[in-house]
């Protein structure tokens, strides 16, 4: 008779000693995790998230005329594609005077884009345009201005990306200014602030 053919056994583990085991020495051996007894008697802390005190229910008290107007990459590229004057366009929305701010990712955002966009680029260094600094790591504008809008709810967005508005509409009381028909407008503006819609 032939030698029988052992089938190989695929995906075997060399077996170990376990680290709790009692034939390894003192030192080498697990210690077995002792348990925190929580005392009843103490307090329970929970955190709540704190909300602003500029907001009242779904209205922003920190609005108001001279307005500071947080400007996304794609907003300036899109307002020269429909040949609208930021600043001007801006104003003809709101009946009052605005401020559009540049952060610095925004602008780096601009610069990396290249010599197809030296206008954006041009239009973003007016001297009009307020510069904000920016102290975090990296240079992604849109995690940017959704943290400074959550900080400081002083400003209104203006974007036309489909997913910082979508991020931006879940803070509330921050306004957010978008392109369409050739012109601006501004979506989450209570009535209140500044002069009547028509």
């Amino acid at each position: 008779m032939g030698k029988q053919k052992k089938a190989r056994k695929y995906a075997t583990m060399k077996r170990m000693l376990s680290l709790r085991d009692e034939r390894l020495k003192e030192k080498d051996r697990l210690k077995p995790k002792k348990k925190e007894k929580k005392d009843p008697s103490a307090l329970k802390e929970r955190e709540v998230p704190q909300h602003p005190s500029c907001l009242f229910f779904q209205y922003n008290t920190q609005l108001g005329p001279p307005y500071h107007i947080l400007v996304d990459t794609n907003f300036i590229n899109f307002s020269i594609k429909a040949k609208l004057d930021l600043v001007q366009s801006m104003m003809d929305c709101l009946y009052a005077k605005c401020i559009p701010c540049i952060t610095d990712c925004v602008m780096a955002e601009i610069e990396k884009l290249g010599q197809k966009y030296r206008v954006a680029l041009r239009i973003a260094k007016d001297p009009r345009f307020e510069r904000l600094p920016c102290t975090h790591k990296g240079t992604y504008a849109d995690d940017c201005l959704v943290q400074r809008v959550t900080q400081h709810k002083c400003y209104i967005v203006a974007t036309v990306d489909r997913d910082l508005k979508r991020r931006i509409r879940k803070i509330p009381g921050v306004p957010i200014m978008y392109i369409s028909n050739h012109r601006y407008n501004i979506e989450r503006m209570p009535d209140d602030y500044g002069a009547p819609r028509f």
